[in-house]
């Protein structure tokens, strides 16, 4: 799991993406803050929704403080289970933050979404795209929540 930064309406956003050690992109989330609450929040959402795999074993991180604090609340409130390891080695995240590397060279240098609902449906689509041509295409699935055309 990490952190990286984008510009959306002129001030700066966090974008947190979580992948499986085989470079699986698990999830991802756009937050206006870097902080224990946003961590934590993602983290609970990455864990609700890829709960049919079951748990991780270990979560890498970087050594944001906000992160590891946001791994230690989730245990105390029983959403990550207490076995799961939390290791914060920098060179671990490789290729997460190769990823990254491929974000910002699409968006360019100015790297400006005008708001985060326009910011989050095209994070969504390059995530889609990558996962695709990665060979990765269960992870953007539709669900039962199919909309209906009359």
């Amino acid at each position: 799991m990490d952190e990286t930064y984008i510009r959306v309406g002129g001030r700066w956003c966090y974008l947190y993406r979580a992948i499986t050690a085989g470079g699986q992109t698990l999830d991802f989330y756009l937050s206006p803050k870097r902080n224990v609450a946003a961590a934590k929040r993602f983290l609970a959402k990455a864990l609700r929704s890829n709960a049919s795999a079951g748990y991780p074993r270990v979560i890498n991180t970087d050594k944001a403080p906000s992160l590891a604090r946001a791994i230690a609340e989730l245990k105390s409130e029983g959403i990550c289970p207490p076995t799961v390891e939390h290791r914060q080695v920098k060179y671990l995240n490789n290729t997460l933050e190769g990823d990254h590397g491929r974000l910002k060279r699409i968006l360019g240098p100015k790297g400006v979404f005008k708001n985060r609902t326009s910011a989050y449906r095209t994070l969504k689509g390059m995530e889609a795209m990558h996962s695709l041509r990665k060979g990765q295409g269960t992870m953007f699935a539709l669900t039962g929540n199919r909309t209906r055309t009359r």
